[in-house]
């Protein structure tokens, strides 16, 4: 698939239609037509507009993206061709990558600022995460690596949030459902109903307003702001949350998040079982996307004055539909809980013969080990018995090539061989070879 001018930008908007939350647009008034490219979803949704805006003018980063494909584009190759950019174009891009550090240090301090640490303690892993887009460690020039990660952590995280509570939630089905298949029947129905009642209860909460509307807001300004409901008054709610952890005269995702609270503390509850933390976390997000994507007009991730009381004007912020918390969907289906169920059976095989090998291997080194052990004792007493002979004399046998015992008669001194033949040959020559003849006879008279 080869992709025009344009389509890196387009191929990335093509993520947020499969991720984004739905929006009724029957209630919405026509408005002005969108760039067709839409909005990203991402809080650094302006800086990566940019940056591809500013590539596109190069003539020769423009003819490879006409013949890249998606996968050139997801896996961070089409990054490489940064290097061969004109100057200018590099130029352009060192710069707005020093706006954008500057953007996030402003958040980070706004942040800081806005947050009592004495009595609540701080989110730095959602602070820093806002800087994997960009490489923290060269904050003055845009490099090939800059470009990489822009590209890859666009497209995981458009769709990975979601796709990760959906993996939680089935997770946490499966779970249930392999708990109550360990019960026994009669055990097994008082468990269902018991959690069954506790689904029942979770649901049973006030309604939630849907974010950006004037309930909502009114909500905020009578029981966070403790004012009068009745002399409220967008143009002050505005400047009252825009401004008083900064002074940038914007609404941005963190402090439109802490406007949810009220809302969120009528269906979630730390202190109840049935109330899920988690899913609290993906309500909010879902609530911040919704109310971006209706009020957020240039897409730049802040909420100005202007488009704030501009959404006030609209019809749905005086008449709302009730916002559908997570408990009235079902954030999966049967054939994806099925699949999941089957890759973790999967995994679960795979752990098991990883395992069963490992144990393999341990009981191998186990018995080299006692082999070298039993090895080790036999040279140790061999070394002990050569020692102990040497300590007794030199009379002890020699020990054999495998460390026997060799016993031998001791041999006779050569020399003491030689005076025995020699005695030997003197008494024989001292014998007459033959007895004397004719030797005269004695007669003895009587």
């Amino acid at each position: 698939m080869r992709l025009r001018p344009g389509a890196l930008l387009l191929l990335m908007a093509v993520w947020v239609g499969v991720c984004s939350v739905p929006i009724d647009r029957n209630d919405v008034e026509p408005e002005a037509k969108e760039d067709e490219t839409g909005d990203t979803g991402l809080y650094y949704d302006r800086y990566l507009r940019e940056v591809i805006e500013v590539l596109e003018t190069d003539p020769h980063f423009r003819e490879k993206l006409q013949t890249a494909n998606t996968e050139d584009i997801k896996n961070g190759h089409l990054a490489k061709e940064l290097d061969l950019v004109s100057h200018h174009v590099r130029t352009r891009l060192d710069e707005l990558k020093r706006q954008e550090v500057s953007r996030l240090r402003m958040l980070f301090k706004a942040k800081l600022d806005s947050t009592n640490v004495q009595t609540q303690q701080m989110d730095h892993a959602s602070l820093l995460k806002q800087f994997e887009h960009l490489d923290p460690h060269n904050q003055n020039t845009f490099e090939a690596k800059d470009l990489e990660l822009l590209i890859s952590t666009r497209t995981m995280t458009l769709c990975q949030r979601h796709e990760e509570f959906k993996r939680y939630e089935m997770l946490k089905e499966h779970e249930r459902r392999e708990y109550l298949r360990s019960l026994d029947q009669e055990k097994r129905e008082q468990e269902e109903k018991r959690l069954q009642e506790l689904r029942e209860k979770h649901r049973q909460h006030p309604k939630v307003n849907a974010p950006g509307s004037v309930a909502q807001l009114q909500e905020v300004w009578e029981e966070t702001d403790g004012l009068d409901p009745l002399e409220f008054n967008p143009k002050t709610f505005f400047k009252l949350h825009g401004l008083d952890t900064n002074d940038d005269k914007v609404l941005d995702e963190q402090e439109l998040e802490a406007l949810f609270t009220k809302e969120l503390e009528k269906v979630y509850d730390p202190k109840n079982e049935e109330d899920d933390m988690m899913e609290m976390e993906e309500e909010r997000l879902r609530m911040r996307e919704y109310f971006m994507k209706n009020v957020d007009a240039n897409k730049d991730r802040v909420v100005s004055l202007e488009e704030f009381l501009k959404s006030t004007e609209k019809k749905d912020f005086n008449n709302p539909t009730e916002w559908e918390t997570l408990d009235t969907k079902q954030v999966y289906t049967e054939e994806e809980l099925q699949r999941f169920e089957a890759e973790l059976q999967d995994k679960e095989e795979e752990l098991r013969r990883k395992k069963e090998k490992l144990h393999q291997e341990q009981e191998l080194l186990q018995e080299r080990g006692r082999a070298l052990e039993a090895q080790r004792r036999e040279y140790q007493q061999a070394v002990m018995e050569m020692s102990r002979r040497q300590q007794a004399g030199d009379g002890q046998p020699p020990l054999g090539p495998n460390g026997e015992l060799k016993f031998e008669p001791p041999e006779q001194p050569v020399e003491a061989k030689g005076d025995q033949s020699k005695g030997a040959a003197e008494t024989q020559n001292n014998l007459p070879a033959e007895p004397p003849q004719n030797l005269p006879v004695h007669t003895c008279h009587m």
